[in-house]
């Protein structure tokens, strides 16, 4: 992704590490070794934010709240002053933008933050026609065939096959057979975001945390016994480094809620893969900023 500035960047890997431009720039101009030195160094943003009064006693969404939540986000992580600003940073007229939800019945992508998305991305001269949200359906979607950027937002969940539903999961659907990289754990999601459809294109990665569901048995599991109203989301530029913040708050609500150490099964091998094999972003979290909002009760990060 290239910032919309006239300043020259680094390429697009160094730009995720840094979890923003500023961060970017002022590698520029270092000697080779200096550089390198530099981007071990740098840190990718991750901002989580929580609000008690996102979901009620039954799941439903608040709409206000949850708008709030989004912007107070994406300014943090991009340290803006306000989201108009902070969202003329990621995209501009004559973007065509893709938003990747996710529809799984049992806990899909919020549609009051797909319509947050949409308000935001028309506020700031993205033309109606040449926005779309979609799932199931993108490889014959008119808007992501002729794509020049990306969001992808879902919820976080237990999956039979990689772990978790992630993120990196979520491109899945860009692939004609998704099946072919469900081998050892999904291991190769990664693989999906250097097509070309993909690869470049997003410009803001948002994990669900409103009701992650943190347990479950089978290939289309679901138990309202292991949801939870955490109240979150997980905002990056990094979808890497979003979703290892995101495992690990499952990891840590799996130990306390069984009463001990009860690892993730299958291990989601594809995040840490997304990282070591495919270079996307970071897992480790001594290298991801992660910046808390709002409510703080049970954070288990």
């Amino acid at each position: 992704m290239q910032p919309k500035s006239s300043k020259k960047v680094i390429t697009r890997r160094d730009f995720i590490k840094t979890g923003g431009y500023a961060a970017a720039g002022s590698l520029l101009g270092l000697p080779l070794l200096d550089r390198a030195a530099a981007q071990a160094a740098v840190k990718s943003r991750v901002v989580l934010i929580r609000d008690p009064d996102v979901v009620d006693s039954q799941g439903r969404v608040n709409e206000t709240v949850l708008e709030s939540m989004l912007d107070r986000a994406v300014t943090t992580l991009l340290g803006a002053p306000n989201p108009r600003s902070a969202w003329q940073q990621l995209f501009r007229p004559g973007d065509v933008v893709g938003i990747k939800s996710n529809v799984w019945y049992r806990l899909p992508t919020p549609e009051a933050l797909e319509k947050a998305l949409v308000f935001r991305l028309q506020q700031v001269g993205v033309n109606p026609n040449d926005i779309a949200v979609d799932d199931r359906d993108i490889l014959e979607n008119p808007v992501f065939m002729r794509s020049t950027a990306l969001i992808n937002v879902r919820p976080m969940r237990t999956h039979h096959w990689s772990g978790l539903g992630t993120l990196l999961k979520n491109y899945i659907m860009f692939v004609p057979a998704p099946w072919m990289y469900h081998g050892n754990a999904c291991e190769r999601l990664g693989a999906i975001w250097q097509k070309s459809q993909v690869t470049g294109k997003t410009r803001l990665n948002i994990l669900v945390m409103l009701t992650p569901l943190f347990h479950g048995i089978g290939p289309h599991h679901y138990s309202s016994r292991y949801v939870w109203p955490y109240a979150g989301l997980i905002v990056s530029t990094d979808p890497v480094a979003a979703d290892a913040t995101g495992a690990r708050i499952i990891e840590a609500k799996r130990n306390a809620f069984f009463g001990g150490s009860r690892p993730i099964s299958p291990l989601p091998l594809h995040i840490s893969a997304a990282d070591t094999r495919f270079g996307l972003g970071t897992s480790s979290p001594e290298r991801i900023e992660l910046i808390r909002m709002g409510w703080g009760d049970q954070i288990l990060i």
